[in-house]
């Protein structure tokens, strides 16, 4: 039991929830062509968002994994570290580009995602405002 009398979702359900969450969302990664590729844990997100704010399903069912996946994080990067280790050569000798592409890149990203992110604000908001005056 938490500290505010909610019931705590068991962990094994909560793993149950998100690899639905994920198997729905490699099925529909399936659909979109292959030059336009997504990611299936992006789908997996937006899907989860949906839910969350659609209140079908509820923080405290996912909210213990989430926060042990979130725990995790840096961990899930040391492969990708190790890769770049072993490419030494290539960032001496493209190294300067690799940099400014990555820098560019990141500022494009940032601010997409604040975009994207104040777009579905919005939209979330607009949604609780309708239920409001019903």
């Amino acid at each position: 039991m938490k500290k505010d009398g909610k019931k705590e979702t068991p962990i094994l359900i909560q793993m149950g929830i998100f690899m639905a969450i994920l198997f729905v969302a490699q099925l529909l990664s399936q659909l979109f062509p292959p030059s336009f590729a997504v990611p299936t844990p992006l789908i997996g997100m937006i899907i989860l968002y949906i839910l969350l704010a659609t209140h079908i399903i509820k923080l405290e069912q996912v909210e213990k994994l989430g926060d042990s996946l979130i725990g995790l994080i840096a961990f899930l990067f040391v492969p990708s570290g190790i890769q770049l280790a072993g490419s030494l050569d290539l960032i001496k000798r493209e190294g300067l580009q690799d940099v400014i592409v990555t820098i560019i890149s990141t500022i494009i990203l940032l601010v997409v995602i604040t975009y994207v992110g104040s777009f579905f604000i919005k939209l979330h908001q607009k949604i609780n405002n309708r239920k409001g005056d019903d």
